[in-house]
């Protein structure tokens, strides 16, 4: 089954995150799929990552741009995969029903909203029940991120992780994604890990 990420938006916005994500994905040689609420959603995030970090360049494209063959990055408000993606990034609350055609999926939400924490917590368990294995990731002060909890659903190899300090670990029986506690030092080397790197 897929692996699913929660990611737990803290200290920086999706617009600070995503970006930085999208670079590592590219780094890794692999394409993905942004999945956006709306096309007007889509453009902004469109425009986004053309602006983000004059450093860097972040190629990608949507049904605006057209050929997503040649698209290392697809942007869309649609379930689909056209440009033959391993991983899905999903925003503003979106779900796909089609995550078992990816390798990874990562679940970007905004932990300063109830209303969204609410809705993660919904999808966790949907995943949970698919048999997905999931991992919850809590966003630290310097803007790192710390592992907090994994459910090991199709892998024997991957063992759940025990709850973390301040509340209730995601790799109990029937644990939820916790309220706000703060993050446990030291935080993760790398802020976004990707498949293949130590976790």
């Amino acid at each position: 089954m897929t692996r699913v990420d929660f990611y737990h938006l803290q200290k920086w916005p999706l617009d600070r995150a995503l970006p930085q994500l999208v670079d590592k994905v590219l780094q890794s040689g692999q394409r993905a799929v942004v999945m956006a609420a709306s096309p007007e959603r889509v453009e902004a995030l469109d425009r986004l990552l053309w602006v983000a970090d004059p450093a860097s360049w972040l190629p990608h494209g949507s049904r605006a741009d057209g050929s997503p063959e040649h698209q290392p990055v697809w942007l869309t408000d649609r379930d689909e995969n056209p440009n033959g993606a391993t991983i899905l990034i999903l925003t503003d609350g979106m779900d796909s029903g089609t995550k078992a055609g990816f390798v990874r999926c990562l679940d970007l939400f905004d932990g300063n909203d109830p209303t969204a924490v609410d809705a993660a917590r919904q999808r966790w368990r949907d995943c949970k029940a698919a048999g997905h294995d999931l991992f919850y990731w809590q966003q630290t002060d310097r803007g790192g991120w710390q592992e907090k909890a994994r459910v090991a659903a199709s892998r024997p190899d991957l063992k759940p992780s025990p709850p973390s300090s301040g509340g209730r670990g995601l790799g109990e029986e029937g644990a939820e994604i916790p309220e706000m506690v703060p993050p446990a030092p030291p935080p993760h080397p790398d802020p976004l890990p990707l498949e293949g790197e130590r976790e």
